[in-house]
């Protein structure tokens, strides 16, 4: 592929994808891909996606996004996986287009992503993704939450918003109370629900 040629979000997401499947990693989309999916949609240069990277796939997901103009060493994605200071993701930028990845690890002993990949959703978004792993609605709630709660940006809450106003009774309120409790996160999501009151 050549700088002149145009690279449309939806080709490169696909790029990452084919890159994941080939590998065979387990993985799921999050940010706001699967936002698409439960709430409003937004425009965006990022692909948010949560997997579980064994140590014998390192190689193979490396090699296959290199083919895909997209260059992560073996090395990075080690140090990343064992890195317990911080819950920093493996970028993967596109050479071409300037579009991102964002591998968010599976890490030994966390129960909240583990829950998340188990709980993942299986979705058509038409092409050229086709069909694909989402985060459930309940588990993309938790995760905004988690990140507005470390970053304070507004749009997470305009994301959850838009999620509990799509999905309403569809929501599994005792599963978010629950992981709430455990990520601290319980004020924040009392207040979003009663800024939803409101509108």
């Amino acid at each position: 592929m050549s700088d002149s040629e145009q690279v449309t979000f939806s080709a490169f997401a696909r790029l990452v994808l084919d890159a994941v499947e080939n590998a065979k990693i387990t993985y799921l989309i999050g940010g706001s891909v699967a936002l698409a999916v439960w709430g409003e949609a937004r425009t965006t240069r990022d692909i948010d996606l949560v997997i579980e990277l064994p140590l014998e796939s390192m190689a193979d997901l490396s090699a296959e996004l290199e083919k895909r103009d997209m260059l992560v060493p073996v090395e990075v994605m080690l140090d990343l996986l064992i890195e317990y200071r911080a819950d920093l993701p493996i970028n993967a930028i596109h050479m071409y287009s300037g579009y991102k990845a964002e591998f968010y690890l599976l890490k030994p002993g966390d129960a909240f992503r583990s829950s998340n990949l188990a709980r993942r959703r299986l979705v058509d978004l038409g092409p050229p993704l086709g069909e694909v792993y989402v985060h459930a609605p309940e588990d993309l709630i938790l995760n905004k939450l988690h990140f507005y709660d470390i970053s304070h940006q507004p749009k997470h809450i305009r994301d959850i918003a838009s999620i509990v106003l799509s999905q309403e009774d569809a929501l599994d309120h005792a599963y978010i109370d629950e992981w709430a409790r455990q990520l601290d996160v319980t004020d924040i999501w009392l207040e979003v629900l009663r800024q939803i009151e409101d509108i």
